[in-house]
């Protein structure tokens, strides 16, 4: 029989393999699906894991939707470290778009004129202090009545989804729009420059490279971040140190709920150009895998969002072409992300055969 047994210290091998046998277990058992669903396994396969990256319309898509999965996923990775649980970054997102789409609409509506260099810096900054402005509802709940950051961000998701839909279907609503539930289209003054002509992607992918070099820098490199991490590893040690409890949950949260609202901000005014109930396709809740994924380094959060970015696409593509249904995407999420746990156990131990059970050692 075989038995888990504890490493003298962890594999470093495994820490690097993991992901990847967790990626090719999850493909393994899309197959299996694909399979019981009647589906041509390699045909399901090559949906999810190759025509993503199959010509520049598709590699520009993935890049598109990679770009908030990123941008949210490293703000997670920073409360993550620093062993604050932000579960809300679906709200935050929402109110990033409902900040930067309000100020792309009142610059619509009064005809405001200026160059891209400032239009584009200012509907991204609406964004993240709305997104800011949410997560601090969080900190301040934690911070003066110790409420649960977890439930308090989550709950707050349908808070903003509902104010969201207050204003496509009341306030905000297109009077010309044979009424649905939209926001006119904003001005094309305030709407993200383009990267590559004829496609969506728009330079909030540049953003989040950058943004990835940034977070490397102050999480590795500057004195906050080892006080965050420090603070995550052992509330006890960065008590000792003198670091405060207090400046990590709000610095954490803040910064988390920047990056989210940086990301809805980046979709209202990049592909959508309106508002609209679906602003966010689960973007918040997705970048938590991505963020585990990534290993909650900001490298391998980058690589992590292409990938689920792939996994996004290829259920489109994989709904149109194979019939398939559209839940599929999440369970090969949701399939990646408990691999992956399954698979970090061998990190910390190995599998050894120690031969057959003697009779009645079961029971020993």
């Amino acid at each position: 029989m075989f038995r888990l047994e504890a490493r003298p210290q962890p594999s470093r091998a495994m820490t690097v393999a993991s992901p990847l046998l967790a990626l090719l277990l999850t493909a393994g058992l899309a197959a299996l699906l694909f399979v019981l669903l009647g589906k041509n396994p390699l045909a399901g396969l090559s949906a999810y894991f190759l025509e993503p990256l199959n010509g520049r319309r598709q590699l520009t898509e993935v890049a598109l939707k990679a770009t908030p999965l990123i941008l949210c996923a490293l703000g997670l990775a920073v409360c993550y470290r620093s062993n604050v649980w932000n579960i809300g970054a679906e709200g935050q997102f929402v109110l990033g778009a409902i900040t930067a789409g309000g100020l792309a609409l009142w610059m619509t509506s009064v005809g405001f004129k200026a160059s891209a260099w400032i239009i584009t810096p200012l509907i991204l900054a609406a964004g993240a202090l709305g997104g800011m402005a949410w997560a601090a509802i969080v900190a301040f709940l934690r911070d003066r009545f110790n409420a649960s950051e977890i439930l308090v961000s989550l709950m707050l998701v349908y808070v903003a989804q509902q104010l969201l839909n207050y204003l496509v279907f009341v306030t905000w609503k297109d009077p010309k729009g044979f009424s649905m539930p939209h926001t006119p289209t904003f001005d094309a003054a305030t709407w993200l420059p383009n990267l590559v002509p004829q496609s969506r992607l728009h330079v909030g992918a540049l953003v989040a490279l950058v943004l990835v070099a940034v977070f490397w820098a102050f999480i590795f490199r500057s004195w906050r971040g080892f006080q965050l991490q420090v603070g995550g590893l052992s509330p006890a040690a960065a008590r000792y140190a003198g670091f405060s409890a207090r400046a990590a949950l709000w610095t954490a949260l803040l910064v988390s709920g920047a990056m989210a609202g940086l990301a809805g901000a980046m979709e209202a005014a990049g592909p959508l150009r309106q508002l609209t109930p679906y602003v966010s396709t689960g973007y918040g809740f997705t970048a938590i895998i991505v963020c585990f994924v990534g290993r909650l380094h900001p490298v391998g959060i980058l690589f992590s969002g292409v990938l689920l970015s792939m996994f996004l696409i290829g259920g489109e593509l994989g709904q149109s072409r194979l019939g398939l249904p559209n839940a599929l995407t999440g369970v090969f999420q949701g399939l990646l992300l408990f691999l992956l746990l399954a698979c970090d156990t061998l990190i910390a131990y190995r599998v050894r055969w120690v031969g057959a059970v003697p009779a009645g050692g079961a029971g020993r």
